[in-house]
């Protein structure tokens, strides 16, 4: 199975920059436990595969709207930015 990846750099609110990960898929259960658990192996395998990764979200499709599931900082950010482009797959 194949996985879309964002992986991107931003600036940081306190200098520097910050690297980050945006994977499109969903857990098998809408509850925050299987979506971290999701989120935490796909941010593993990115980093394993060379990516350097500060922070990381999930966006899925919930109800026909685009949701966000990750680090609060990011989430902010992508829910006024929205999906950003896919640069990556990952294999899982």
């Amino acid at each position: 199975m194949q996985i879309n990846v964002a992986h991107l750099r931003a600036p940081a609110s306190n200098g520097g920059d910050i690297n980050f990960a945006v994977f499109e898929a969903r857990a098998n259960s809408n509850t925050d436990v299987a979506r971290s658990s999701v989120l935490a192996d796909l941010t593993a395998r990115a980093r394993n595969s060379g990516l350097r990764v500060d922070q990381s979200a999930l966006a899925f499709n919930e109800n026909g709207r685009i949701k966000f599931f990750g680090s609060k900082h990011l989430v902010d950010y992508l829910s006024h930015r929205g999906v950003p482009s896919w640069t990556h797959k990952l294999s899982v």
